[in-house]
């Protein structure tokens, strides 16, 4: 495998861009002291210990892979509905990507790595 690692590819549902992806970021931990950047999911990672030696979170903004948050680990959360899943935990900093169109085809789980914007 040429990677050591393994990245994640969601959607940033309600965002209109990667300023406002930084923005809710920042307006989350104003409001809520100790509050940690993380992303709630159904699943959890098959391939745990790949996704956490160096991988990121790399989200999809209006169908592009704008940016990407390095992921730090992963919690158990119980919904309302009692039901358990996955908060993926993630780095405070926001990297920007190079824009890539995001594939219908593409699978939660990628050994693919995208350029990161200088």
């Amino acid at each position: 495998m040429a990677a050591g690692f393994v990245n994640i590819v969601k959607l940033c549902v309600g965002e209109e861009s990667v300023e406002s992806h930084i923005g809710w970021i920042a307006d989350q931990k104003a409001r809520t002291p100790g509050w940690r950047p993380c992303h709630v999911t159904r699943m959890w990672p098959k391939r745990e210990a790949d996704v956490l030696n160096g991988g990121s979170l790399y989200w999809v903004i209006k169908g592009l892979i704008l940016c990407r948050q390095r992921l730090i680990g992963f919690e158990a959360r119980r919904g309302a509905d009692g039901i358990e899943r996955c908060a993926l935990l993630l780095d405070d900093e926001v990297i920007r990507t190079e824009p890539c169109p995001s594939c219908p085809k593409v699978s939660m789980f990628s050994l693919v790595t995208w350029p990161v914007a200088s």
